[in-house]
């Protein structure tokens, strides 16, 4: 199977997107499988994020080793800035810190996404986003998009990323923007946006994007989290504010989900450019994309099975 269209049983009672448990409440699930996304008020205590918060200082100014992350910064401010919060933007792929990586682990957070994949869950994608303050170059811009196109496993609807606000998101700074519903469309093409401006590394977008569907801005106070699948088109703004917007997120399976060659779909692109940052960095020539996510990935509660 190469498509996202690959999908999974249909549940009782026509749910299609969530599973059956006691946790979420029947409207609640009526809400993802009409919108593709939920949102979970103060999941995640204060605590746990000021933890997270100065762990991620702690890396920005290399007082932490983290093999296999990636950690994407804004060189132009190093001048400035020296080592600092105030130069990185994203900690991505995180597995091996364990102060961060508790995240992945946090009960609260592992209750809802059993809703989505079941009890065999994997841990697959990690990051700690911080937003910096941007301008009208929009360097930090994220345009809308599908995570699925990153992913070389399926079924879709038994992935869901958990996005948890570490402080207040909103329009100014730069917060989520969904367009409810989108998840019941297929994968699309994506590529780099055409626009001005520097693109992100990776940060690829829909190629044909529809401008007309509604969109609604995600608005989340500190802890607030939300669930969505992986074929939600979603992006983020730019950050208007002086300040910066953070959050930490993973991206989670079930184990039971299976990889799938991308080969001759509208991911080989993407796969190519993985696998060529792969090669630069580890100085490797034999590592296929498959290979990317077996090492990322980390079980997280109930037993391996496929992934």
């Amino acid at each position: 199977p190469t498509s996202a269209q690959v999908s999974a049983v249909p549940q009782p009672g026509g749910f299609r997107y969530t599973l059956d448990n006691d946790v979420l409440t029947t409207k609640q699930r009526q809400f993802y499988e009409d919108n593709g996304y939920l949102l979970i008020k103060k999941l995640v205590s204060d605590e746990d994020i000021e933890r997270f918060r100065k762990e991620f200082v702690r890396i920005c100014k290399k007082e932490v080793n983290l093999p296999g992350a990636m950690i994407m910064k804004d060189e132009s401010l190093r001048s400035q800035y020296g080592q600092s919060e105030k130069v990185v933007n994203k900690v991505q792929d995180f597995q091996e810190d364990k102060e961060l990586f508790r995240y992945c682990t946090l009960p609260e957070i592992l209750k809802y996404v059993e809703c989505f994949t079941g009890p065999n869950i994997m841990a697959m994608h990690t990051m700690l986003i911080n937003k910096l303050p941007d301008s009208d170059i929009q360097t930090f811009l994220h345009p809308m998009h599908q995570d699925l196109h990153y992913f070389p496993f399926r079924p879709a609807d038994r992935i869901v990323c958990s996005w948890t606000a570490m402080e207040t998101a909103n329009q100014d700074n730069g917060c989520l923007v969904v367009q409810p519903g989108t998840h019941k469309e297929p994968l699309k093409p994506h590529d780099y946006p055409k626009c001005e401006g520097k693109a992100n590394k990776l940060f690829h977008g829909l190629l044909d994007e529809d401008e007309k569907s509604p969109r609604v801005h995600v608005v989340m106070e500190k802890g607030d989290t939300v669930f969505f699948h992986p074929l939600l088109i979603h992006g983020s703004g730019i950050n208007k504010t002086s300040g910066f917007r953070k959050s930490i997120s993973c991206h989670f399976a079930s184990s039971e989900c299976y990889y799938i060659d991308v080969k001759n779909t509208t991911q080989e692109q993407l796969e190519k450019e993985l696998v060529e940052m792969v090669h630069k960095k580890y100085n490797t020539t034999s590592v296929e994309l498959r290979d990317i996510w077996n090492f990322r990935a980390r079980l997280v509660q109930g037993e391996r099975i496929n992934l």
